[in-house]
């Protein structure tokens, strides 16, 4: 009989990135034959690209996806066929700190599955097998990749040593057409993010397009298929544009060729640092940079990270002109890939290095 552990991480593209480790925590396990990951929609192309995973079973959930799905009957009863046909003998629920494991836990052991495993700040009385508390057994401000770890780990679920817990994709499941005339060297630029509290201005991207073209520097854009109006007027004529023009693999393999990546806090992010590419991280404070900055990689985090908005988790900006990622200026973020990347540029760094190293 084969065993089969179910992995969930229900949200989006950068959450199911950063679960990589805990998953791969889960399929060294001597006790496992098969893992099956568990995620919604728009999580589903991350999760096709993670190690360690055998199928992915695709939900929408109504309580964590932003646009969430009525919690009708016949929705759930798709999840119930879905643990039916996976049977688990073990489930590990993946969550952020303000999602609780407590309904999925609920319908799991509905569906006779016998040890579960979470993190609830709430009482979790016979839905969980093994528990974390939040804030007392759980450390509440780590990078987001070693809370899910811990909660692996919570379940017996550990990395082998040669595993050194950074992020990874499967090179294999990644390999789609990618542009054959891409530059020998260059940066990538990725301007777009799902909600607008976490964008840099575009006229502030395509100034620092211009001025990384002015320093001999080639830029590709990229972006995605409701995009293109964006990274078009971000490319200008100085940068390439690939917007709408790339799938999750093939920007995977455009990423790992890259120098430095500069994007917001948004899944492109974590895909960088999943493929080892350095980041400059524009990165909004409406959710701590201690959990959410890119992991494992050498990063420069830029905006105001003490600004009124911090761990708001505002969607739209509460502050009028966005003011922790306005005050970034494009001069200061091509000094940040002079640092992290300085043989692009001719002259070499202009300042101290320092990197954040996750």
């Amino acid at each position: 009989m084969t065993r089969r552990a179910l992995v969930a991480r229900l949200d989006s593209v950068g959450d199911v990135l950063l679960s990589g480790p805990a998953v791969r925590a889960v399929a060294a396990s001597p006790d496992v034959d098969e893992v099956w990951f568990l995620c919604s929609s728009i999580g589903a192309s991350a999760a096709r690209l993670l190690p360690g995973v055998d199928r992915v079973v695709v939900w929408d959930c109504p309580w964590i996806t932003r646009l969430a799905p009525p919690a009708t009957p016949e929705h759930l009863a798709v999840l119930a066929a879905i643990i039916d046909d996976c049977s688990p003998e073990t489930a590990v629920i993946l969550t952020s700190f303000h999602q609780s494991p407590l309904p999925l836990a609920l319908l799991l052991r509905a569906r006779a599955v016998r040890r579960i495993v979470g993190a609830s700040v709430d009482f979790a009385g016979s839905l969980l097998d093994v528990r974390l508390r939040p804030g007392e057994d759980l450390e509440e401000d780590q990078p987001e990749a070693e809370r899910a770890l811990a909660i692996a780990a919570a379940g017996g679920f550990t990395l082998p040593s040669e595993d050194d817990g950074r992020l990874r994709i499967d090179e294999a499941r990644f390999a789609e057409t990618v542009p054959d005339t891409l530059p020998e060297r260059f940066v990538v630029v990725h301007p777009g993010a799902s909600v607008a509290s976490r964008r840099w201005p575009e006229e502030l991207h395509a100034e620092t397009v211009r001025l990384l073209q002015g320093e001999g520097v080639e830029v590709v854009v990229t972006g995605g298929p409701d995009e293109t109006s964006l990274t078009g007027r971000v490319a200008g004529t100085a940068g390439r544009d690939l917007g709408g023009g790339t799938g999750l693999g093939s920007l995977a393999a455009i990423l790992a060729r890259a120098d430095v990546v500069i994007t917001g806090n948004t899944g492109p992010a974590h895909l960088a640092a999943a493929v080892g590419t350095p980041v400059v991280s524009l990165f909004s404070p409406v959710v701590p940079a201690v959990r959410w900055a890119p992991y494992g990689v050498p990063t420069v985090l830029l905006g105001d990270q003490r600004a009124a908005c911090a761990d708001s988790r505002a969607t739209d900006c509460p502050v009028p002109g966005h003011p922790c990622l306005t005050g970034v200026r494009p001069d200061e973020v091509v000094d940040a890939c002079r640092r992290l990347a300085p043989a692009l540029f001719a002259d070499g760094p202009k300042v101290t290095l320092q990197e954040v190293l996750r």
